[in-house]
């Protein structure tokens, strides 16, 4: 395994278990929305969301390029609720990141605001350089190979396969993959992936440290 100098971590289900809650909560603000100012029937949403989502990469771009929204109306209103009262601190996370010599970036098709919201939350938003965000990659998103381009720019320009991917998302992986990047998935419980899998972003350094690679405190030489 070639040595891991740059993590892209995925945002939502990634950083925190899927347990939390956020989801429903965000896409109880989408059907909302696409309720209110699409003004798609209540009864038709569940399926459209579902079918923007799988051809589309995320709900708001399928809704952009077929209804013509404003992406940035969209990413406000979906990302304008109070999460703290289901993401709260998480002190081991932030001392497992903390043990990581490598560069940290998240890597989301959510938006900016969202992305530091959660972060901050959790109590981990220093552990990272920055977020490279759906607004970021324009106007592609995961699982696009030119999101993932994209974002490795911005990221520094590491070497693909000098870059772990973290996701809860086989499609998402799956593509990181075709580009050379390594890959690692997050998901609770037994999941059949053809990507190496941890159950908690806190066993990024045990994984590391098991395929040979180095994590103590300092920058990489």
């Amino acid at each position: 395994m070639t040595p891991v100098k740059t993590l892209l971590i995925d945002l939502d289900d990634t950083t925190y278990p899927t347990s939390v809650g956020v989801w429903p909560i965000l896409t109880e603000r989408v059907f909302q929305y696409m309720l209110d100012v699409v003004g798609i029937a209540k009864d038709e949403i569940p399926e459209k969301r579902e079918r923007l989502f799988m051809e589309h990469g995320t709900t708001m771009r399928g809704l952009n390029i077929e209804y013509g929204i404003d992406v940035e109306d969209y990413l406000q209103y979906v990302h304008e609720v109070d999460l703290s009262r289901v993401v709260m601190p998480d002190p081991l996370l932030r001392e497992a990141l903390r043990s990581l010599p490598q560069e940290k970036w998240i890597f989301t098709n959510a938006s900016r605001q969202h992305a530091n919201n959660v972060l901050e939350l959790l109590g981990i938003a220093e552990q990272f350089l920055g977020v490279i965000d759906v607004m970021d990659t324009e106007p592609w998103c995961k699982p696009h190979s030119e999101a993932f381009e994209i974002a490795l720019k911005l990221a520094g320009g590491p070497q693909p396969e000098e870059t772990l991917f973290v996701d809860d998302l086989e499609v998402n992986l799956d593509a990181a993959r075709k580009l050379g990047l390594q890959t690692l998935r997050v998901a609770a419980g037994m999941v059949e992936s053809s990507h190496s899998v941890i159950e908690s972003l806190i066993e990024l350094p045990h994984f590391l440290s098991n395929n040979g690679i180095k994590h103590v405190e300092g920058p990489l030489s």
